[in-house]
């Protein structure tokens, strides 16, 4: 694609990044297939190859985002199929990302709209806020048909329909602290407790915990680190964002210098990709840009991690899961295989739902910001699952175990707690007995 950019433009390192990845589109619409959006929609101006016509008239004219631009770049899911489609390697993460930037940095929204994404700013990256919020929702949810029915309030009404009727119990396992390895010693690692995961599905970290100790891995949980930033970062919050990657990156490069770690372990895929990503959000800070490459190159989703200790192969086990691929793992992250090999090893029967390289609208906060069009893709995601005819469903990423969980009746369990029951540990709730 050719560009038209001043050196004076160029001269800012953010704009010089975003024309040469719009230099290397080149019209072909292979992203067309693969955009949930697209795919929905049948809008060109909602395709990556419509939104990269749109931020690039946009930066290019030096112009504040207009109602149009917003309208079509809200409505992206960052769910990367089109990267991971794109022959000619178009950066449409890093593209995407600054358009967000730019979008709330240069245009203002409608009060509620705003009132909205301050609230969730101010509320899901912090875990006992969260736990708070979850509770007054209670006394929300019959309000939520009402809500529902004015446009500009719809995501307030589907922020209570996603709020669980109760969280669980606080856990111990993000709790700061050293978790010894309960075999003989073969590695050690920081796991990542998050913000929304450890008040939604804190088993999720209770069932790595065990089964790392099982395989001897020694776990430190870090005093001082919290929400990697993605949630805020896809939100174009690029300072909040940052504050939370700084935080982290100092949190787990002293553990690194107290003792060493092996790698950071993530049970959440959305963070996984956020935080392999700091070294390059953080290029242009000269006090952090060293640091944050080391941590991303430590950053292990849990699969990850575990092919690398060569678990025991166990006989066949009657349950068929299938398994779901959350975007930020296949698109984000390249991890496909890991996953569907550790649970085939420790004898499930795994199942490939049609369509898998499509989201399911959950997103951040996508479900809540644009719940029709993350109603449509649920509902064509848990068909695809359903005409399966598994047992239970595996995902990596609380995300879409909160948006699938929503539309069906089959189990939906992260992958790391099927591997912990394989492996010795307890049997989850979510499995009913046979």
């Amino acid at each position: 694609m050719q560009t038209n950019f001043t050196l004076a433009q160029l001269a800012d390192p953010h704009v010089a990044e975003s024309e040469q990845i719009l230099r290397r589109c080149v019209h072909c619409g292979f992203c067309t297939a693969t955009c949930p959006t697209y795919v929905t929609l049948g809008n060109e101006l909602d395709s990556p190859r419509g939104r990269i016509y749109l931020i690039k008239d946009m930066l290019e004219n030096g112009r504040p985002a207009d109602e149009e631009v917003v309208t079509h770049i809200d409505r992206c899911l960052s769910c990367l199929a089109c990267v991971t489609t794109c022959p000619s390697g178009v950066d449409y993460m890093h593209l995407v990302d600054h358009a967000r930037i730019h979008i709330e940095n240069t245009y203002r929204r409608p009060l509620v709209d705003r009132l909205i994404r301050n609230l969730l700013a101010a509320v899901l990256p912090y875990p006992a806020r969260f736990r708070t919020a979850l509770g007054l929702a209670r006394l929300g949810r019959p309000f939520a048909p009402l809500l529902k029915r004015v446009p500009a309030l719809r995501p307030l009404g589907a922020m209570l329909d996603l709020a669980p009727k109760s969280a669980p119990k606080v856990s111990d396992s993000a709790s700061p602290g050293i978790r010894a390895p309960g075999a003989e010693k073969r590695g050690r690692v920081a796991i990542l407790s998050g913000c929304a995961q450890p008040v939604l599905d804190p088993g999720i970290n209770d069932a790595t915990l065990r089964l790392l100790a099982r395989f001897g891995v020694e776990v430190v949980v870090p005093e001082g680190e919290g929400c990697c930033g993605a949630l805020v970062h896809h939100m174009g919050r690029e300072e909040q964002a940052l504050d939370f990657a700084r935080r982290n990156i100092d949190v787990w490069t002293r553990e690194i210098d107290n003792g060493g770690l092996d790698a950071i372990i993530i049970t959440a895929s959305g963070c996984g990709t956020t935080i392999k990503d700091y070294g390059h959000m953080l290029r242009l800070d000269p006090a952090y840009a060293d640091k944050a490459a080391r941590i991303s190159s430590l950053a292990r989703d849990i699969t990850e991690y575990l092919s690398t200790l060569d678990l025991p192969r166990l006989e066949p086990k009657r349950l068929n899961v299938a398994y779901h691929s959350a975007c930020s793992m296949q698109h984000g992250q390249k991890i496909t295989m890991a996953p569907k090999n550790l649970l085939k090893a420790a004898g499930f029967t795994v199942r490939d739902p049609g369509e898998g390289h499509l989201c399911c609208g959950s997103a951040g906060t996508y479900n809540i910001l644009q719940p029709e069009i993350s109603e449509q893709l649920k509902a064509r995601k848990v068909r695809n699952i359903e005409a399966t005819k598994a047992d239970v469903i595996a995902t990596g990423n609380i995300g879409c175990i909160t948006q699938i969980a929503s539309g069906t009746t089959i189990p939906i369990l992260h992958t790391v707690e099927l591997l912990d029951w394989a492996y010795g540990g307890p049997k989850p709730e979510k499995i009913p007995a046979r």
